[in-house]
């Protein structure tokens, strides 16, 4: 794991891009696990009122994608993902959602990582979401 990338810095990286506009904050990057939180607001709902999945998604995607930067091998460069899957099993309409992702695999060329979304208020699981990235090197 790379320990110069601190929650600080990942908030920092993302000014300017869709998680610091959407309101993501990286709250704790350990060895083998990133949390993340997201402010519900009005603009990260649907139509029908309720949290948008793509909200969710963004959400566990930048927790996902961070934590392959943190666990990255020792030459990997960067990394793009390759698949990512998402099951929606309930919702919120204020508070936060947070996000945890550990590794399911941390292999040479590729990551999977499972990231669970839960009400930050009760702990309920909005979404449990699976990654893979495919590990970029220099050419």
């Amino acid at each position: 794991m790379n320990n110069k990338l601190t929650p600080a810095i990942f908030n920092e990286r993302g000014a300017g891009t869709l998680p610091a506009y959407l309101g993501i904050e990286i709250l704790e990057v350990l060895e083998g696990r990133i949390a993340a939180r997201l402010p519900i607001k009005p603009h990260l709902l649907a139509p029908n009122g309720y949290l948008h999945a793509g909200s969710v998604v963004t959400l566990a995607d930048t927790a996902a994608g961070y934590a392959c930067m943190a666990h990255l091998p020792e030459d990997g460069q960067s990394f793009t993902t390759i698949e990512l899957k998402s099951n929606h099993l309930g919702t919120a309409r204020e508070g936060a959602i947070a996000a945890v992702a550990t590794p399911a695999h941390l292999g040479r060329t590729t990551q999977v990582w499972d990231v669970t979304v839960t009400d930050e208020a009760n702990g309920k699981t909005i979404a449990l979401f699976r990654c893979t990235q495919m590990i970029l090197y220099p050419k």
